[in-house]
């Protein structure tokens, strides 16, 4: 499954550099799929989706740090533990239950955001 950062963030930002996807965002700012990928101009996202991976995305929180499932992985292929969770000083980066997903899937997201 992905990660997700709880409301109890503090906004420290100790997880956002740590993140190989660049799926880790603060509040309110814009994510593009392109960002820390090797993602360029049109694609097809795994669930058959067009999109550009040049758009600016619509924030999925305005008020603390927030993971972009479609981008996270759990560091699969990167790192033995979710890096962001290793790094938090609350404890606020957790399974997100919502996006439950299998070592494949995570697996094929590593390979397909950095075309390998």
């Amino acid at each position: 499954m992905a990660i997700k950062i709880t409301d109890e963030c503090i906004n420290c930002g100790a997880c956002e550099p740590e993140c190989p996807n660049t799926a880790i965002y603060e509040g309110a700012d814009d994510w593009r799929y392109k960002d820390g990928t090797k993602l360029l101009g049109k694609i097809i996202l795994p669930d058959g989706t067009e999109i550009d991976s040049d758009a600016a995305q619509t924030p999925l929180s305005d008020d603390v740090y927030y993971i972009v499932p479609g981008k996270c992985t759990e560091c699969k292929g990167f790192h033995e533990e979710p890096q962001c969770a290793a790094v938090c000083p609350v404890d606020c980066c957790v399974p997100d239950e919502d996006h439950v997903e299998s070592e494949e899937t995570l697996l094929n997201r590593q390979s397909f955001l950095h075309n390998e």
